[in-house]
């Protein structure tokens, strides 16, 4: 094997390298290592196979084993990297066989995601309580949401589902109430999910409005919208223990009544997520933002010929210029595939990331980018002011039209967009791309205000919405 390539991570980050390198430089070979089975899958697709929109786990598989094979690449699963020697620059490798050895790179990327984070809560071993984070967890909850005598395994129609534990919650009896931990994407696409399976769902979450990040403005929106299609939210509710023995029985919480329990009989965790970076213990590599492995432009930790991308990796925040740890879909696949090229010789920066983020809860969508909170964008140096705008998705005369909050932050010593949020149930998740292509370019409001957006009665007022939200910022910034 000449110059090897070797990718450590099957996934968003890891293949994207993979296939970029492979392309671009046919005569080097490039060895992936995958722990699991499960390959490039689309995790954000898990809550609507739960849901049942998607009605096969194999819609949710970008790439097959035979596919990657056809690429060029050296995919071994079930082999785990369990460290790594930067100075004889090898891997140390274990199989699921109990096998192990020592695999020579000469450039390194290190693609190991992150893992579900259960906080206080211990969800192993306790049956109808999960952490939504990998496929086989997916199949199981959707395994243990449906009657015995209903569920269809085809379904779960992918070689490298764990058939064992599906068919373990596949033979339970079905919940008929269940309680989310967290009011993050996952908890509000899992509130819609298990509604659409028939559950009492309630909804848990620490501070005083859901989706944190989004600003007050979006939480409030979709907490109407979830209380409307029958979830019971709860917020400045921190859940402080999982009852049950065995098989989760209840929830323990407490609030400005004091601690209360309710019986539940299904429970998901989901209060974030860390990244996987254990294999680089050792090795004297650099640890920043949120404990991830810090890199640098190019992808580039500080070890010698060894990048880092994906869930376990720091990029550089577009606001701030300081290094941040969003984990994020495109911020994986984009950041791969430019440290493939770059590995090939074809020197391409990971790009920027400014946390732009979309979730729908029922009907509600809901978008955010740059710096939304007050504290953080002091942390970051700027002085925030905001202006939050109600206006119409489209013109008022046209069917369809709808409600749509907008919410701007500017600094206030230069004008300067830092962050915005939006929701709205007609389109409005995807206006956050405006905003997020404004803060990249390093606009002002007034830039913003004077932007030639599209105008047509089925799509926008004359006025969109976000100009709406520009104008009536920019002139409070004249006011001050």
């Amino acid at each position: 094997m000449s110059d090897p390539f070797v990718v450590v991570g099957a996934d968003a980050a890891g293949l994207s390298a993979a296939s970029k390198f492979r392309r671009e430089a046919p005569d080097r070979d490039v060895v992936v290592f995958e722990m699991g089975q499960w390959i490039s899958y689309a995790y954000c697709g898990m809550p609507y196979f739960i849901e049942g929109r998607v009605e096969r786990m194999s819609n949710l598989l970008s790439l097959s084993p035979s596919e990657v094979a056809d690429r060029g690449i050296d995919l071994r699963r079930g082999h785990k990297v369990v460290g790594v020697d930067p100075d004889a620059k090898t891997v140390a490798v274990e199989t699921t066989e109990g096998d192990s050895f020592e695999q020579a790179y000469d450039d390194l990327l290190v693609a190991t995601g992150g893992r579900a984070s259960t906080g206080p809560f211990d969800v192993h071993g306790v049956d109808g309580a999960f952490t939504l984070h990998n496929m086989d967890t997916a199949a199981a909850i959707d395994a243990y949401v449906a009657e015995p005598d209903a569920y269809d395994p085809d379904r779960a129609d992918v070689s490298a589902v764990d058939r064992e534990r599906v068919d373990r919650n596949a033979a339970m009896e079905a919940p008929e109430t269940a309680a989310i931990v967290g009011g993050g994407y996952v908890g509000v696409e899992m509130a819609e999910a298990l509604v659409g399976r028939e559950l009492d769902v309630h909804l848990f979450h620490r501070s005083g409005h859901i989706l944190s990040d989004f600003g007050e403005a979006v939480g409030e929106r979709v907490e109407t919208e979830l209380d409307a299609k029958g979830v019971t939210v709860h917020t400045s509710a921190p859940v402080e223990e999982l009852v049950g023995d065995g098989r989760i029985e209840g929830i323990a919480f407490g609030g400005a009544d004091g601690a209360e329990t309710l019986p539940v009989d299904m429970a998901i965790v989901g209060v974030g997520i860390r990244p996987n970076t254990e294999l680089l213990d050792g090795t004297g590599v650099e640890l920043g933002a949120g404990g991830a492995v810090r890199t640098d432009e190019y992808g580039r930790t500080n070890l010698p010929d060894v990048y880092a991308a994906g869930d376990c990796a720091t990029a550089v925040h577009a606001v701030t210029g300081e290094e941040a740890w969003m984990p994020l879909g495109l911020t994986a696949n984009r950041a791969g595939r430019a440290i493939g090229a770059t590995v090939a010789g074809d020197p391409s920066p990971v790009g920027e990331i400014a946390g732009t983020a979309v979730v729908k809860g029922f009907d509600m969508e809901a978008g955010r980018v740059g710096l939304v909170g007050d504290e953080a964008a002091r942390e970051a140096g700027f002085d925030p002011v905001r202006e939050t705008v109600t206006a119409g998705s489209r013109s008022g005369y046209y069917p369809g039209a709808a409600p749509t909050d907008v919410t701007l932050v500017a600094d206030r010593d230069t004008g300067r967009l830092i962050g915005g949020s939006i929701a709205g149930p007609d389109r409005a998740a995807i206006r956050i791309n405006t905003l997020a292509t404004a803060l990249e370019a390093d606009m002002t409001v007034p830039e913003v205000e004077r932007l030639d957006l599209a105008y047509a009665p089925p799509f926008s007022p004359v006025w969109d919405p976000i100009l709406v939200a520009a104008k009536v910022l920019n002139g409070t910034l004249d006011g001050d």
